[in-house]
């Protein structure tokens, strides 16, 4: 290596090391807009969490042998009711492309129409799925399931991060 080599390699390293330390993804704290985040983010969150959690818990009870036909309509009812309260929780702004650490892609807002008819579908399949448990019969609520599923897929593939 030649010194002017040298001095150059020595003379760039202290900007490539700031340029490294400012690198991050959107959503990180470095990147983040200034003040509190929107509280919608963090209710629509949790609100998927717990649907997350009433779908495993179908789940659980068809994969068991001996489902609890009772568990299963809770949590059929508890999708369908948070189903239904996704409309005030995704307003301009609260999404991944403003900064926030959020998996709400700018899509939702590129895209209203079609965000519309994904939120309509899910609360469709819902109510379908709180219709079939209360029927009881097992391989009717594991086809709804299947149903069901495929709404959140459906929502998942196209406005939220896949971040697995």
């Amino acid at each position: 290596m030649t010194g002017k080599t040298s001095f150059r390699l020595i003379a760039i390293t202290p900007a490539i090391a700031l340029l490294a330390a400012c690198g991050g993804e959107a959503g990180d704290s470095a990147t983040q807009p200034a003040g509190d985040p929107p509280a919608e983010i963090e209710q629509r969150h949790d609100n998927f969490e717990e649907i997350g959690d009433s779908f495993k818990a179908i789940r659980a009870q068809l994969e068991s042998g001996d489902p609890d036909m009772a568990v299963i309509q809770a949590s059929a009812t508890d999708i369908h009711e948070r189903a239904g309260r996704l409309d005030g929780y995704f307003p301009e702004g609260s999404g991944r492309d403003a900064g926030w650490d959020t998996e709400a892609l700018a899509t939702i807002w590129e895209q209203p129409e079609e965000f519309e008819a994904a939120k309509a579908k899910l609360l469709e399949e819902s109510e379908m799925m709180m219709t079939v448990a209360a029927d009881g019969d097992a391989a009717a609520i594991g086809e709804q399931a299947k149903a069901l599923g495929g709404a959140c897929k459906n929502c998942h593939d196209t406005f939220r991060l896949d971040d697995d």
